[in-house]
């Protein structure tokens, strides 16, 4: 049985101005997983994901890595939350 899951993220690390959050809209793509991506004035990107849990595990250890050699993730803070609406495909906010 596929699990459907929703989790936030924070990303923190030199996360803005190096293309993270269109590599985060098409990891999403890839891995079929909905929901949004933005930037934080901190400094650091906020994603609210759902997919199935087997994609979504794959979907965080690539986000982990992040898009380029410019790009340096260094933490990486995932909550799970509780699954109360479906989002109908990933946006960059």
């Amino acid at each position: 049985m596929r699990i459907l899951r929703q989790v936030n993220v924070i990303v923190s690390g030199r996360v803005q101005g190096v293309g993270f959050r269109v590599f985060t809209q098409q990891l999403a793509v890839e891995n079929e997983i909905v929901g949004w991506v933005r930037n934080l004035d901190d400094g650091s990107v906020e994603i609210e994901a759902q997919g199935h849990d087997m994609m979504m595990e794959k979907f965080l250890k690539q986000l982990n890595k992040g898009p380029s050699f410019f790009a340096k993730v260094k933490n990486m803070e995932v909550t799970e939350k509780e699954v109360t609406h479906s989002f109908q495909k990933f946006d960059i906010k």
